[in-house]
């Protein structure tokens, strides 16, 4: 028996040896998402290993940037990605981007595929009856695409029978055209790249989405389309949503934007990654996405 014993624990020891040698303690690197979407993590002040890091999984739609999209490699960029991975560092999280189509996201924190939400999301209330938002991180404005000959010079415009108006379904596009647009055909599409595509081609006379969108589809189709910029609603708060009743990650996620308001986070942001865009919008005198006043 005594022979016995020593020779597992024996065993033991060589296993134990080959552990450390090849590093059975885990993998810091976390899997991408079944559509591609990678991981991003980074390791906290203190120099703990992601293995160490609790996990933070934020879900977007990588389909609008600069704010949500993929770089040439697939990867999450842009700054929602930004902004959250500078959270997660700041917070002692690993962060894992998952790339989710628009209407899986708010069922991600229902079902716990996710932690928080953060896709250029506007608050509403019919949204805040099922999930937590913080306090604004953005602010927009929706605005008008519409097809050169169709002569829209004002949202009413597009209120008239015949007219057909594209909308991304679930937008606040999509629910301002359904409240206000009573005489129009409504034309609902899953991303707002096919309803560029409808004014372009002239199967719709407008398309309802934001100003920056708006502005940089007008000049890469300047022949085909006219952009109506004049107010015909509120600016519209941007917010992270989280599963509701997650006050802890909820109070994190609003320290952490009162703080990028003081310390200069939105400016560094607009810097990398919307420099001439801030120049055009205050040309025309248009709201910023980080004007809070």
């Amino acid at each position: 028996m005594k022979k016995m014993l020593v020779a597992v624990v024996a065993a033991m020891a060589v296993v134990m040896g080959a552990c450390a040698l090849v590093g059975c303690a885990g993998s810091t690197t976390a899997a991408s998402s079944a559509d591609g979407a990678a991981s991003a993590s980074a390791s906290a002040a203190s120099g703990a290993s992601a293995a160490d890091k609790p996990t933070l999984t934020v879900a977007m739609e990588l389909a609008y940037p600069p704010f949500e999209t993929k770089d040439d490699a697939g990867n999450p960029t842009g700054i929602a990605v930004d902004f959250m991975q500078d959270f997660a560092d700041g917070h002692g999280y690993d962060l894992v981007v998952e790339n989710t189509a628009w209407d899986g996201l708010i069922p991600s924190l229902q079902t716990g595929k996710a932690d928080c939400v953060i896709s250029s999301m506007t608050i509403t209330d019919e949204r805040a009856e099922v999930v937590d938002f913080t306090d604004p991180y953005a602010m927009a404005q929706l605005a008008i695409l519409a097809s050169a000959p169709a002569s829209i010079e004002k949202a009413e415009d597009l209120n008239q029978p015949g007219r057909k108006v594209a909308v991304k379904t679930g937008s606040t596009g999509d629910v301002y055209a359904t409240k206000n647009f009573d005489q129009a055909e409504i034309v609902r599409l899953a991303d707002e790249s096919a309803c560029v595509t409808e004014v372009v081609q002239g199967k719709a006379d407008g398309f309802l989405y934001d100003q920056l969108t708006i502005y940089r589809n007008n000049l890469a189709n300047p022949d085909t389309t006219t952009a109506v910029f004049i107010p015909f609603q509120d600016p519209e708060a941007w917010g992270i949503a989280v599963k509701k009743g997650d006050t802890e990650l909820l109070e994190q996620l609003n320290q952490f934007i009162a703080q990028s308001k003081e310390d200069g986070e939105f400016d560094r942001l607009t810097e990398k990654y919307l420099a001439e865009e801030k120049q055009a919008f205050d040309e025309h005198n248009f709201k910023w996405f980080f004007d809070f006043e």
